[in-house]
């Protein structure tokens, strides 16, 4: 088990895919126990500190079935993998069978090795856990039917969409309450203490096999959202909620594993008081794609206990690639934001080289994109120098920032410093497609007296200041639009 840093940064892979364009041209298929070392060393050199391993476990046969059935599912594939085939679609990942590893991928030995591989590089492994539902053919269908919402003939009849048979039984299909029902998975019955129990076993299991898992959809089994969800079928609300047992159970096994929430509908701080390190930032993403500069900084202005372990991101497996979602400047504006930010990062494959393509998690292959090589140094240089001047460090604060009568454009600059012992950083960001300037204020003391050179680590361009205008007055700043400042701020000497 790796010791996790405060603010970790995560690398997410769809598996499959990874593995796939590692084999090609090669006489024998790539898994995880023969990834060529050159691969996890490239790995390394991107200055992570763990790597999600997204669908590693066994996929289901029932499941690809009920997706080659599904017209509008078949329109995805093809939309993002033109020259599709059925052998391409390999089975969604959160229709799990079992939690086996895929024998497909190297079945548990090879996992073993990757962890193995990662650990020697300072790296930890992360799986998937699925709470709400699992894939029509899992053995539980068969061996504890009782695990399960119910449903009876007359439900697959009037509603076939939400209902199925399988097993001898009819059972509800798995749903997030606001959408219609997955298809091609089984609801499991939170309410049930067997299912409870089996669940515990389940990811204690993983734990073994890992460092940390990031749970799906974390809230649907939260004991009052299930029962709006499922009302009587469910039945009785337990005393207990799903997720604390299950995490200080797991943790008494394997003491510092890490618990990642997919997380939404303003649930996050609960979740983190259920026991969760780390729950989705989907409202700042949200607002990095579609809201103004202010909005992104009230975000910020949340308590920082809660800030602190919440998980930042631009994109990943369920979202629209960062490329395809925000333009160039503005994706680069983007990642400077929630990769200078406390919490944990989430980084995903593909999102450096410019990918463009959203791949549906059902597909083994991609289609090929050229890299984009500015964005690819891009990213390699903003994630070594975060690495190197350790930036996301120290205690952290949101700066104010001031402008004046006639210039409210400082309204579209949001800024933030980290300060950890003789080190001082400052990040400056205009959310927007304007010309904006306006006062950075330093919450720093003992600024007067010294003059100070601003180093921009990303541009390499050089400011001297001096001290008592800081502490008065701010900094000045002027910035294009969707442009930046990542100071590294070091005393010369007494004025």
């Amino acid at each position: 088990m790796i010791t996790w840093p405060k603010y970790p940064v995560i690398y997410l892979i769809n598996t499959w895919v990874w593995l796939q364009e590692l084999g090609k041209n090669k006489k024998s298929p790539v898994t995880l126990a023969t990834v060529p070392k050159k691969e996890w060393d490239a790995i390394a050199d991107l200055n992570v500190d763990a790597v999600w391993f997204m669908g590693v476990w066994e996929r289901s046969p029932a499941g690809i079935a009920v997706a080659m059935g599904n017209q509008g599912l078949l329109d995805d594939f093809r939309r993002s993998l033109p020259d599709f085939t059925a052998a391409d679609n390999v089975g969604s990942p959160y229709c799990v069978r079992r939690y086996e590893v895929d024998k497909h991928l190297g079945g548990r030995e090879g996992l073993a090795k990757a962890r193995k591989e990662l650990a020697k590089r300072g790296m930890g492994l992360m799986l998937d856990f699925v709470p709400n539902h699992v894939a029509p053919d899992h053995p539980w269908v068969s061996k504890h039917p009782d695990y399960f919402i119910r449903g009876d003939y007359g439900d697959s009849v009037r509603d076939p969409g939400a209902y199925i048979t399988a097993g001898g039984g009819v059972f509800a299909c798995g749903r997030d309450p606001f959408f219609p029902a997955w298809p091609d998975v089984l609801q499991l019955n939170a309410f049930n203490e067997g299912l409870r129990t089996a669940i515990i076993d389940t990811v204690t299991e993983i734990a073994g096999q890992c460092d940390g898992v990031r749970c799906d959809m974390a809230m649907l089994v939260m004991n009052d959202i299930f029962q709006r969800t499922w009302g009587e079928r469910a039945g009785e609300s337990p005393k207990e909620e799903y997720w604390p047992k299950l995490i200080n159970t797991v943790r008494a096994a394997h003491p510092g594993f890490l618990f990642m929430a997919e997380a939404y509908w303003d649930l996050e701080w609960a979740l983190q008081q259920q026991g969760f390190d780390f729950c989705y930032d989907k409202k700042l993403y949200d607002r990095l794609e579609h809201d103004s500069a202010e909005s992104i900084r009230l975000h910020l202005c949340a308590d920082f206990p809660y800030q602190e372990r919440l998980v930042r991101f631009i994109e990943n497996h369920d979202e629209p690639r960062a490329a395809a979602a925000f333009t160039p400047e503005q994706e680069r504006a983007a990642a400077v934001t929630t990769m200078t930010l406390p919490g944990a990062l989430l980084l995903h494959e593909g999102q450096f080289e410019g990918r463009t393509v959203r791949l549906p998690v059902f597909l083994g292959r991609r289609p090929d994109e050229p890299p984009d090589k500015g964005l690819q140094a891009f990213y390699h240089d903003l994630l070594g120098i975060i690495a190197k001047e350790g930036l996301r460090s120290g205690e952290w604060r949101l700066c104010e920032r001031v402008g004046w009568p006639d210039n409210q454009s400082y309204l579209n600059l949001v800024a933030w410093c980290w300060h950890n012992g003789d080190k001082r950083h400052l990040v400056v960001v205009n959310l927007s497609d304007q010309d904006s300037q306006g006062q950075v204020r330093l919450p720093w003391n003992k600024l007067a007296g010294y003059s100070w050179t601003l180093l921009d680590l990303l541009s390499g361009e050089v400011y001297e200041r001096d001290g008592r205008e800081l502490q008065e007055s701010g900094l000045f700043v002027a910035l294009g639009p969707w442009q930046f400042h990542l100071f590294a701020l070091s005393r010369k000497g007494h004025e």
